[in-house]
């Protein structure tokens, strides 16, 4: 589809949507402004490591800017449940966690360095198990 038939789809289903007094202000951009995005803003914890973290269908993903080739091959990167531990960069006794957006397994992961981003992916831990919690009234 073409970009213009795709924006006459929006405003036509839009159209339908809305009552005719509604229909002149609305700006499709501010109307999505307020629902939140999977994706998490980009962390930058202590001494310039960016990343940006973010869950598909099954992986979780954190991309990590790497500002020299050598750091690669000095940090060192682990991972709990939740959180990703990235060590050695930039300065040796540097250490930074960042929170992963969803449960991840705990083997599988992998990491790739192209382009000055270190890619680490992660699968995410498809827990179906519920517990109900009773309430009791006091």
């Amino acid at each position: 589809m073409k970009p213009e038939e795709i924006n006459n789809y929006v405003q036509d289903v839009l159209g339908k949507l809305m009552p005719g007094n509604m229909k002149a202000g609305i700006n499709p951009a501010e109307m999505f402004q307020g629902f939140q995005s999977s994706v998490s803003p980009p962390l930058s914890t202590g001494d310039s490591l960016q990343s940006t973290a973010f869950e598909t269908h099954n992986y979780v993903y954190v991309r990590i800017s790497i500002k020299q080739e050598e750091w690669v091959k000095q940090l060192r990167i682990y991972h709990t449940s939740n959180q990703l531990i990235i060590e050695h960069i930039p300065h040796h006794e540097d250490k930074h966690t960042i929170t992963l957006p969803a449960i991840v397994k705990k083997k599988g992961a992998t990491a790739t360095f192209k382009d000055g981003v270190l890619e680490i992916k992660i699968p995410k831990n498809i827990d179906l198990q519920y517990s109900q919690i009773d309430v009791t009234e006091i």
